[in-house]
């Protein structure tokens, strides 16, 4: 629950940046996990103190949900892993070029300038990539040739000036810090489902066990009786 709420709020601003909503299904699938499990938790213990085969029951059907769960946002996030890097290959460019400081595109505005101020890069490939763009064509540019985010010391027009000692030149640009950065990610998003989808596994056997030997010990008693 913990990871997903994380990414969710920590990585939401590059959320705009995606074309698939993939990332954040994931983060919102272990949040739900993450919610039913603390719920079952509670069931599971009045379960066991009370020793009744129908709340047992109960658990152990709850403990199968959640291990499913867990195991789609796993499997979910290692999927969109190995379709991350084609992804942005085909979408950041046109993204970055043609929805840049467009009207009610603030958030891809916001999340653009976060990107090559925090990744230290400019453009999707190259900083070339921005001469295409429809803001740096546009009067809004104001002689910019790339945002003011590129430079190194970002100030009001900073970006008319596109020399190396000014602005970030990375090679491979924004696509592979942020394929880096979201792959790293969704590692720990597709690991953590499927390590808690194996817990909830282990957790929903030993009940089963547990239910198996209530269900022997009142065939005894009835069987005394």
């Amino acid at each position: 629950m913990a990871v997903g709420i994380w990414t969710l709020i920590e990585k939401s601003d590059y959320l705009s940046l995606l074309a698939s909503s993939a990332f954040a299904v994931s983060a919102y699938i272990l949040i739900l996990a993450g919610g039913l499990v603390m719920v079952t938790g509670f069931l599971g213990c009045c379960a066991v103190i009370q020793e009744q085969r129908s709340c047992l029951s109960t658990y152990f059907s709850c403990l199968l949900l959640i291990f499913l769960i867990e195991l789609v946002a796993g499997v979910l996030a290692y999927v969109y892993y190995q379709r991350l890097s084609e992804e942005l290959k085909q979408h950041l460019h046109q993204t970055m070029t043609g929805n840049y400081a467009q009207l009610d595109r603030d958030s891809i505005t916001q999340a653009v300038d976060r990107l090559q101020q925090e990744f230290k890069c400019c453009g999707s490939n190259s900083s070339s990539d921005w001469m295409q763009s429809v803001y740096v064509n546009s009067s809004e540019a104001d002689g910019r040739v790339v945002p003011d985010s590129c430079c190194k010391t970002p100030t009001p027009l900073c970006g008319r000036r596109d020399h190396p000692s000014n602005i970030y030149r990375v090679e491979g640009g924004c696509i592979t810090k942020l394929e880096q950065y979201l792959a790293d990610h969704l590692l720990i998003i597709g690991a953590v489902g499927i390590g808690v989808a194996c817990l909830q596994l282990a957790g929903a056997i030993l009940t089963s066990c547990f239910i198996y030997l209530l269900y022997k010990e009142e065939e005894e008693l009835f069987s005394d009786v």
